[in-house]
């Protein structure tokens, strides 16, 4: 077989994975209003372990009912979150498939709104250019809350009959405004050195570790480059905590870069589709709307494999850990390269799979040697839009109009 690198098997602890495909965590839109698992949610992730996509990790759980961004997002905060959970899994397992649950909490990153007071965030300070949301700085006792969160949220992924676990320590939620100098401006015990500001994640490993069973993998998805307008991690900041990670013994670290609400683009390379996100502002924000994609378009063109030079960095400091990568992967070569020269071990997609839940198969049959998706983030828009995400590359939703 032409891309047999792809189809090797590989351990995660004590849990065998098929292949190198990983779906990674998409935001869906598909939950209830209450966090609660839907059919429609279930259906995606049965069909695209159908797909024979090797590891399967949904869009971020919320851990904590102050740590919902998004209304249609699915909830882990909550034990009457368990039944759906243990639905979803149990489907992505009928088709012979593995899942892991992601583990979030939006921190700063979301809205009043959203979760009825001031967002939380490690410090206080600047509103952000989005939504101009000013958080709050986290007391002791808060923090504590939000590490406890992490450790109950575990246990109710492993009632769930979920695989594994992934800290969601990316993409400017709590974990990773704990993790970057740009957010974390505190002096205590939670900030002001490298050491300081991880110990939020050391401390959630912790309490994770003591609600799982040993030998289920517990992974970490860590930002490689903030891409914030003052400094916040970058590759060498990166590299330290990946280091720290792999002694604490994590079974896997997935590689991505860039802040929600301070560099989205950076996060998903490829087309501004400004029309399409303006849709969803509201009326006296439109016109800034326009203005500020419109000034974004044509500066983040697509580009392949867009994390792997930071993978190549860090990789070495991981020793046996393995290593995710996730951007812009869209040529099995591509893929089939990174895996045989060792600056990955698995490839992680996301796009790819809205618009082919079944390319990994069609790829194992040779009827494909790369995805077809053209980086439209049409899908994206979608989601800001409060519209379930699937591939939206020829025709956006009337709906959304």
């Amino acid at each position: 077989m032409m891309f047999s690198a792809l189809f090797a098997p590989m351990d995660l602890g004590s849990v065998r994975i098929g292949n190198r495909f990983v779906h990674s965590a998409t935001y869906e839109v598909m939950a209830l209003e209450t966090g609660e698992v839907t059919d429609r949610l279930i259906g995606r992730y049965r069909t695209l372990a159908r797909g024979e996509v090797g590891l399967i990790i949904p869009g971020y759980l919320y851990v904590h009912s102050l740590g919902r961004a998004y209304r249609h997002e699915t909830g882990i905060h909550d034990d009457r979150m368990i039944p759906g959970l243990t639905r979803l899994a149990g489907a992505v397992h009928e088709e012979g498939g593995k899942i892991v649950f992601q583990l979030a909490h939006a921190g700063r990153q979301t809205t009043k709104a959203m979760i009825g007071r001031t967002p939380l965030g490690p410090s206080g300070g600047d509103r952000d250019p989005f939504y101009f949301v000013k958080p709050r700085g986290m007391d002791g006792g808060q923090i504590q809350e939000a590490i406890r969160a992490f450790g109950a949220a575990a246990r109710r992924a492993v009632e769930a009959g979920a695989d594994g676990i992934q800290l969601h320590a990316a993409h400017g939620y709590l974990i990773n405004q704990f993790l970057s100098p740009f957010f974390n401006r505190r002096k205590d015990e939670w900030g002001g050195s490298d050491e300081n500001r991880f110990r939020f994640l050391g401390e959630i490993l912790s309490e994770v570790k003591r609600e799982t069973p040993q030998g289920m993998p517990i992974l970490v998805k860590l930002n490689t480059h903030d891409h914030t307008p003052r400094e916040g991690i970058t590759p060498s900041l990166a590299a330290t905590y990946a280091g720290r990670l792999s002694k604490l013994g994590i079974h896997g670290l997935e590689v991505s870069c860039g802040s929600g609400w301070y560099s989205f683009m950076n996060m998903c390379r490829g087309e501004v589709p400004v029309k399409e996100l303006v849709t969803g502002l509201p009326l006296w924000k439109k016109p800034v709307g326009r203005l500020m994609l419109g000034r974004m378009a044509g500066k983040y063109g697509f580009e392949g494999g867009y994390n792997i030079e930071a993978a190549k960095r860090i990789k070495p400091v991981l020793g046996d850990t393995p290593l995710f990568v996730v951007g812009g992967m869209r040529k099995a070569a591509e893929m089939k390269k990174a895996l045989e020269e060792r600056y990955a071990d698995g490839i992680a997609m996301s796009r790819p799979f809205i618009r082919e839940p079944f390319l990994v198969r069609r790829i194992r049959e040779g009827k494909t040697d790369a995805s077809a998706c053209v980086s439209c983030n049409r899908c994206l828009a979608a989601a800001a839009n409060d519209i379930p995400v699937q591939c939206y590359c020829r025709e956006f939703p009337a709906s959304a109009r």
